[in-house]
């Protein structure tokens, strides 16, 4: 067999490790972020019959603009949005992957202040680029001064910034996205893949997009949609940003059963974000309960919880998979990460970690 150190691969990409998250068949899965809600009955319906009609010509190659598609997105996320605003992909990693495809590359450089998304660096160094880690302030909060002070000092092509950040679920404020659109020269893109979950009046990148061209929001539809595995992510930025992208894309990437399931997601958005309300009910529920439990829960403005005070993380993700229950050691001294799931889901999570106390 084989070894991979006998392969002629790229000396940048030797010694990374692939993004991965144990996956494994317990009872309660809340490592990855997932909405764990079904979609429900009468949209699947929905979006089937849309599918069948699409799969009567799926002998031909899709609409390679994907127009329909980005008239929806442009309609949902509304801020007088248009489709030539907008792009899609497999995910809101190609997405990224686009963008730096596209604006990053060899002899580039990306930047994102850490602890951040761990595919950033991952998508940086895959393209031939190299990442720059910032830094944050002891509870993940970044100021608007230190944010631009940072990336004039690293001086990037590309500006990564997750709000609400994953893994911490720290929100992010609009200024700090203004101080570093001014003090940068590149590209600067805001990932609110978690916006649904912040507060109703939490206020949207989009609404910066107007004069800042070297601006861009993504989003993506496997959180709040439910949608994780129909691989569906977006963005909005100015037409001439789209225009970019398609320089780099593959030829009609996406797919005409992706399209057509997508649209008829966000035909029924109302019936989808349904779910967003109790999941972050559970969300906080999980913040409120982790208190008492004499952990140290960090604000979270996403479908998930990262909580501080583990003596001992990996006992502690130990024992509550031998319990069933599955969620995420992402790295952070002392710390673990829960996704919120549906009431029952929540409820073994929280049991489960009551019977093994806080100093495991």
């Amino acid at each position: 067999m084989t070894s991979l150190d006998e392969l002629p691969l790229r000396a940048d990409l030797r010694g990374l490790t692939p993004y991965g998250a144990p996956q494994a068949p317990l009872p309660v899965a809340l490592n990855v972020n997932e909405n764990t809600h079904p979609v429900p009955d009468a949209v699947v319906g929905d979006i089937l019959d849309d599918i069948a009609l699409a799969l009567t010509d799926v002998n031909r190659y899709p609409d390679r603009e994907f127009t329909a598609l980005r008239e929806a997105f442009a309609g949902y996320l509304g801020h007088g949005l248009t489709a030539d605003q907008i792009w899609a992909g497999n995910g809101s990693n190609e997405v990224l992957q686009h963008i730096m495809q596209a604006f990053a590359g060899p002899g580039r450089t990306a930047f994102g202040f850490a602890p951040t998304y761990s595919m950033y660096p991952l998508i940086t160094q895959g393209t031939g680029a190299r990442w720059i880690s910032g830094t944050r302030e002891d509870d993940y909060t970044i100021t608007a001064e230190d944010a631009a002070a940072q990336v004039r000092d690293a001086d990037p092509d590309v500006i990564l910034l997750c709000s609400p950040n994953n893994p911490t679920g720290t929100p992010l404020g609009l200024d700090v996205v203004e101080a570093v659109y001014e003090a940068a020269r590149g590209i600067v893109i805001v990932d609110e893949a978690y916006h649904e979950f912040a507060p109703k009046d939490a206020a949207s990148a989009l609404s910066l997009l107007p004069g800042r061209p070297r601006l861009a929001v993504s989003r993506t539809m496997s959180k709040a949609f439910a949608f994780a595995g129909a691989r569906v992510g977006y963005l909005a930025a100015d037409p001439a940003f789209i225009d970019a992208l398609r320089l780099v894309r593959l030829p009609y990437h996406l797919s005409a059963l992706t399209q057509a399931a997508a649209t008829a997601a966000l035909r029924n958005s109302a019936t989808m974000l349904r779910m967003v309300d109790e999941i972050v009910e559970q969300r906080d529920r999980i913040t409120a309960t982790l208190e008492a439990l004499g952990y140290t829960p960090h604000a979270s403005w996403s479908n998930f919880v990262l909580f501080g005070g583990v003596d001992d993380p990996r006992a502690v993700w130990q024992a509550l998979y031998d319990r069933g229950v599955l969620i995420r050691d992402v790295g952070i001294p002392g710390h673990l990460r829960v996704t919120a799931g549906t009431e029952a889901e929540t409820t073994a999570f929280l049991d489960a970690l009551a019977s093994i106390g806080s100093s495991s």
